[in-house]
């Protein structure tokens, strides 16, 4: 099957059922069946339903549908709390034919019933999993199973009530564009790319076809943004839409986000205006090198605080007044921008350590620097087995390269985590080290 045919998918199973004559008795008799267990426990099925014969449901009659292994005909297969409902005249113990249609099979039955299994055991297994983005579900299929992606597609969005879209990636993402957006072929729903959806308690919209997101990155944007503290300047150089510097700004943490793709920086801009951190974050759009230089400079020179209010209940039936309190209110402290960036976000695993020469020489002018740096990184993965010690070694190695000055995983205040999977054979990485003095106050 390469069209879906939902109606390939029925199946009769014979049971038996607890017919109700009172409808009355329908909440009690469920409580009491199913904690003698002979009530069939299915998530997906409604155990109520209406009379198999048709003049009993036309007035009203309801059965509760029971476990396979109990028999109509053998009592003795029947619990001694079922015996006493039926001696009462409560019930009474029928078979029962459950009809079973497409909408009760999960989308791992309906692929695997109409997908060929692979020939190998290493072959490629049905897919199963897919990237959410708002209403949008991605996936990346195998060349294998491209016969069947529009089968994929619909059922999928069938399974899944929020999925509106489903693409499938056509090209590597890093790789063929430098804004890491990828091309991609819409198989189901309609080519409606603009999404909005919820991270860390903000909000975020973009064009996911123009900026680069990736949901599965939500736990390790936390985990960075949890290292941040109030008061904080951090530099974010490869900002994208905001998933490390809203946040931030919702921490009162004072960032500079910069992304050097237009359309992410235009997404960035609303999105700090969505989610009200506009005096804590700040946007650029240039490239991630002069940044690094340009921000580090100014902000030495600029000066910026935040006074920060105790807070206002609303009042919806006079606003005006809750506004008039909160102007006559004192702040109760006072968050000061700091002349030194605590922390360096660089989430480009493809290049982001190519950028490190920038920081050589950076604070020539100053005497001391707090600066933790955080740089993304995409090695290619060992084989299974292989200790994470190879890919640390390697990644301190090039980080020693391009700043000049030895970086070793013993380094003190040197971390190397193993973030996840981006790519088959490739694994992500996060490189955070406080910045050498050798190399911060280096003179040219």
């Amino acid at each position: 099957m390469k069209v879906l045919d939902r109606n390939f998918f029925q199946k009769t199973i014979p049971t038996s059922a607890a017919r109700i004559f009172n409808p009355k008795d329908i909440s009690r008799c469920r409580k009491e069946l199913t904690s003698s267990r002979d009530a069939l426990l299915n998530n997906r099925v409604d155990p109520v339903r209406p009379d198999p014969e048709q003049e009993r449901a036309q007035t009203g009659v309801k059965c509760l549908l029971l476990r396979p292994e109990v028999l109509p005909n053998d009592r003795t297969t029947w619990s001694p709390r079922l015996r006493d409902l039926e001696q009462d005249g409560t019930l009474g113990v029928i078979p029962y034919q459950l009809h079973l249609d497409y909408d009760y099979f999960t989308y791992s039955e309906i692929t695997s019933a109409t997908i060929p299994p692979p020939e190998q055991k290493s072959d490629d297994e049905i897919p199963q999993g897919f990237a959410l983005a708002g209403h949008v579900a991605h996936l990346n299929l195998r060349e294998r199973y491209w016969p069947y992606k529009h089968l994929i597609a619909t059922v999928l969005a069938d399974k899944n009530p929020m999925v509106k879209t489903v693409i499938n990636k056509l090209d590597n993402v890093g790789t063929e564009n430098a804004f890491r957006t990828f091309q991609y072929e819409v198989l189901h729903g309609e080519d409606n790319m603009n999404v909005e959806l919820r991270e860390q308690g903000c909000t975020f919209k973009f064009d996911f076809a123009k900026v680069y997101w990736n949901t599965r990155l939500h736990t390790e944007h936390e985990r960075l943004c949890n290292m941040f503290q109030e008061g904080q300047a951090v530099c974010d150089v490869m900002a994208g839409v905001g998933p490390f510097a809203v946040p931030s700004g919702k921490k009162k943490c004072f960032v500079w986000a910069n992304d050097l793709n237009p359309e992410s920086y235009n997404s960035l801009v609303d999105n700090i205006r969505i989610n009200k951190v506009v005096d804590y974050v700040k946007s650029w759009n240039m490239d991630g090198g002069d940044f690094i230089k340009k921000a580090a400079a100014e902000l030495l020179t600029i000066e910026h605080h935040v006074d920060i209010f105790p807070k206002v209940k609303f009042s919806r039936s006079a606003p005006q007044s809750s506004d008039a309190r909160r102007r006559n209110l004192q702040p109760i402290k006072t968050l000061v921008q700091p002349r030194v960036f605590s922390h360096y976000v660089m989430n480009l695993p493809a290049s982001a350590i190519t950028f490190l020469p920038n920081f050589i020489g950076l604070y020539s002018p100053l005497e001391s620097s707090p600066t933790t740096g955080h740089l993304y990184r995409s090695n290619q993965r060992h084989r299974r087995g292989t200790r994470i010690a190879n890919e640390t070694k390697e990644i301190c190695e090039e980080i020693s390269r391009q700043l000049g000055h030895e970086i070793t995983p013993d380094t003190p205040e040197v971390q190397i985590y193993d973030v996840r999977d981006v790519a088959p054979k490739k694994r992500m990485f996060c490189a955070s080290f406080r910045l050498p003095e050798e190399v911060a106050f280096r003179k040219a």
